[in-house]
């Protein structure tokens, strides 16, 4: 329970819904308690008047079953009422505070650092966010709603019963005992495999997940077979601790109802018994046989509300872990700080936690304001991590960053990004139409028409759009799945445009467009991004060569600085690749 102790917050916060549902609790339960009093005193009166008379009348008993009857129906319709109310309050209660933990969760994983997402699989992120909070849903309204209507509901007909005879009420008690220590055992049992349910279930999903995503890659692969067997052999896993859990909940029950059985037998035998002797009626019998039952229900949800708890417990625990991830990059906090002269990188390093990768080490770059920097180099000699480490997507292990002198780290990370167009390598595309792909980042409202169009004629993707039947308005797949690489690439780069930044960043998001094209886009940066930073970053030459500064890297190290010409001039490395990429256009152009 000590995990679910994180959620308390939320009961204070809506402490009123709660309490007005436990208050018809208790009303609809001293409605329920009432009910047997009334077919006990109903068979008493039959048997009195029984008694008195040899010939009793029809009419007296029809008069006094009728009574009992109205009665009794009187008292269960106020039951019911207030039971609807319970379920308004407790179970909206828990359905707010669903929606509140979701909301939490999510604004939780919006704030965590690159670092995590890198370590974390989304189908794991997607279950704790969905199942896991259903889990933990179950335990605030019917978990809640159950144990608190159980604990008014006995502590009621404990009273009555002890008000009607003591002795026999002892009797019908013995079982309870061994039911709390049997609860208590199973309990544990429940709660270790409600957490191996729940991490199969995280990993079923990361399966799911990574295969719709990757479905052309596996269909390419001819790899449907390889896909199934995995996805079988950790389903059958799931349905074997399933399985096991589900022993377990359904060893409750049958106890459970076998105890009260054994109540109901010491009902009648100790009852008969004392009526033997005059010391109870038949009334007070059928009275103690009715609690009895009454508390079946609450008794033998006792094993599902426990269940509940556990796999909440364990849900709970789960969440815990994400939410007590320490936030390293906290957007709001920092000082506002203008972009005015340089970006200055001081011996910068950074070593991937996960892989133990040093991608970058003693990098010492100044970028100045207006300047067009070109960064070129092999596949996995740290370009990328210099687009990442700008962004403050990751902070460097080693030497720092400055902005006009200021430290990055001391930078309101919010107003930063705000300056920064930046185009990934990986672009991604969301499940809407094409319009809002590219306003994403801006305010719709205040961006006309022309503007977008602007920004989509520099990335050479306007007359492509305006090809399709609905033009902008087209809905795109998942990931832009329904565009090709190129046109993604340029929606991608449109978005960034949109915003007029000061800084840009394009990360190798050049490739897969042809040399004219690429020509196009680059010189429509230059023209409407005048007096702009531009870091471009690629692995072609032809991308670069305009830049005021070009950074050759290698092996995370910078091994050349300067222009296109002077590089060529001094034969080193960027000699190479511009030789490299020479003869592979002429072996192309034969």
């Amino acid at each position: 329970m000590s995990s679910l102790s994180y959620l308390n917050k939320y009961l204070v916060k809506y402490k009123w819904l709660l309490i007005l549902g436990t208050i018809c609790i208790i009303i609809s339960n001293i409605f329920f308690v009432e009910m047997p009093v009334v077919v006990k005193d109903a068979v008493n009166e039959i048997e009195d008047f029984i008694k008195e008379g040899e010939n009793p009348s029809r009419s007296g008993l029809m008069q006094i079953g009728l009574i009992a009857a109205g009665t009794y129906v009187l008292l269960a319709i106020l039951k019911g009422i207030f039971l609807f109310y319970t379920r308004q309050t407790i179970i909206i209660m828990s359905r707010k505070i669903e929606f509140d933990l979701k909301s939490e969760i999510y604004e939780k994983y919006q704030a965590l650092s690159f670092n995590f997402y890198k370590k974390n699989a989304t189908g794991d992120l997607m279950n704790r966010i969905s199942e896991d909070v259903s889990m933990v849903r179950m335990y605030l309204g019917p978990g809640i709603m159950y144990t608190v209507n159980l604990f008014f509901l006995f502590v009621l007909t404990l009273y009555q019963m002890l008000m009607t005879n003591p002795t026999l009420t002892m009797y019908v008690l013995i079982p309870l005992p061994l039911m709390s220590v049997l609860i208590y055992f199973v309990s544990n049992l429940m709660n270790r495999r409600s957490t191996k349910v729940q991490e199969q279930q995280s990993i079923l999903s990361t399966i799911v997940q990574e295969s719709f995503s990757g479905i052309r890659v596996i269909k390419a692969h001819n790899q449907e077979k390889e896909s199934n067997e995995r996805f079988s052999k950790e389903s059958d896993t799931y349905k074997k601790r399933s399985v096991r859990l589900a022993a377990v909940d359904s060893f409750f029950m049958p106890t459970i109802m076998l105890l009260i059985g054994i109540s109901t037998i010491l009902t009648v035998y100790i009852g008969s018994l004392q009526s033997l002797v005059g010391d109870i009626r038949s009334g007070e019998i059928a009275e103690f046989v009715i609690y009895v039952n009454i508390l079946t229900w609450p008794f033998a949800s006792v094993g599902w509300v426990t269940s509940i708890i556990q796999r909440a417990a364990a849900s709970q625990t789960r969440i815990n872990e994400f939410m007590n991830v320490p936030v390293d990059m906290d957007p709001e906090a920092g000082k506002e700080v203008g972009f005015e002269k340089e970006i200055r990188f001081r011996n910068v390093g950074i070593t991937y936690d996960n892989s133990g990768v040093t991608a970058l080490q003693e990098i010492n770059l100044t970028i100045k304001r207006g300047e067009t920097v070109g960064i070129i180099g092999r596949t996995g000699s740290g370009k990328s991590s210099l687009a990442t480490l700008l962004l403050r997507q990751i902070d460097p292990t080693e030497g720092n960053i400055e902005v006009d002198g200021e430290n990055l780290t001391h930078i309101q990370l919010k107003n930063w990004r705000e300056r920064i167009g930046y185009v990934p390598q990986d672009h991604f595309l969301f499940s809407d139409s094409i319009r809002n792909n590219i306003l994403f980042g801006v305010d719709p409202a205040k961006t006309p028409d022309e503007k977008l169009f602007r920004a989509a004629q520099d990335a050479c993707i306007h007359d492509t759009v305006m090809g399709f039947p609905d033009k902008y308005d087209t809905l795109l797949g998942e990931r832009g799945i329904n565009l090709s690489g190129g046109q993604k690439q340029r929606v991608s780069i449109a978005r960034a445009l949109i915003r007029n930044p000061e800084i840009l960043i394009l990360d190798d998001c050049l490739s897969a467009v042809d040399t004219e094209t690429e020509e196009h886009i680059l010189k429509a940066i230059r023209r409407d991004l005048d007096a702009k930073t531009s870091i471009i970053i690629s692995h072609r030459i032809s991308s670069i060569k305009y830049a005021d500064r070009i950074i050759v890297l290698e092996d995370g190290r910078m091994v050349e600085e300067g222009k296109h010409e002077e590089l060529l001039q001094k034969k080193g490395a960027y000699y190479r690749i511009f030789r490299k990429q020479e003869l592979m256009e002429d072996i192309a152009a034969t």
